[in-house]
């Protein structure tokens, strides 16, 4: 199955895996490429930078890192989930090259993001590594590190959950509708980019069900908790910080 111009088979998965490929108002929103830069003389004006502080404010937290950390967790899910679906749906992947994607850093899902132009790729482990993790993880890990104390180890642990739960959730959504061909897919796919190198050790995936070795450290946001993958069963009382991984 080819791609469509306008990846029409994501949208009965509608939220995190929709991507817009028309009526992106252009030339009003940056690339991610712009949002990934470190060198700006203008970081405040940096929409990297700007959803960090959005998310921080949303969260009632003071700790910029650990809004740092849930902005990374939600980009990765994004990413991860856009190339996910389309892997298993079309067998094809589009060009997801951050020069494309427009990004609205005070938008979500799924009108967040706009791709310029519907370039088809192979859609298998080699080539969604590629795309996803060298393409965006590697760059938006590094200006965000470039800004905030966080450790590899927990953005390792982010970019493998944000994988695994699209997986998971192309999984469920293929088994309601009879899709046994994309839920197999999905889980083929998901077993093979966790054994990538910048992934293999940042969890254990048991068919759907996952479990990372670090924290996303939201549980240090007021009301928080540990998420269902998390390292810990229960929100650390004692420790100052999360473990890296």
């Amino acid at each position: 199955m080819e791609l469509d111009p306008d990846l029409a088979a994501l949208r009965p998965l509608a939220g995190f895996f929709v991507l817009r490929t028309e009526g992106a108002p252009a030339g009003s929103l940056p690339t991610l490429a712009q949002a990934y830069a470190t060198t700006s003389p203008e970081l405040s004006g940096n929409p990297l930078i700007f959803r960090v502080r959005k998310v921080a404010t949303a969260l009632r937290t003071p700790e910029l890192r650990v809004a740092a950390s849930v902005t990374h967790l939600g980009l990765a899910a994004r990413l991860w989930s856009i190339a996910l679906g389309c892997a298993a749906l079309y067998g094809r992947v589009p060009d997801l090259d951050a020069r494309l994607l427009r990004w609205d850093a005070d938008g979500s899902a799924p009108d967040d993001l706009w791709l310029t132009d519907v370039r088809p790729l192979p859609g298998d482990a080699p080539t969604l590594a590629d795309v996803v993790l060298d393409g965006h993880l590697v760059p938006l890990a590094a200006a965000l590190c470039a800004q905030h104390r966080l450790a590899p180890g927990l953005l390792g642990g982010n970019a493998a959950s944000a994988l695994a739960g699209a997986a998971r959730e192309l999984d469920h959504w293929a088994r309601r509708h009879g899709r046994t061909d994309v839920a197999a897919r999905a889980r083929s796919l998901a077993a093979e980019l966790l054994a990538h190198p910048r992934l293999t050790g940042a969890g254990t995936l048991t068919g759907t069900a996952f479990r990372r070795r670090s924290c996303c450290l939201y549980y240090r946001v007021p009301g928080g908790g540990v998420c269902g993958d998390c390292c810990f069963p229960r929100p650390p009382r004692s420790s100052p910080r999360a473990p890296s991984g």
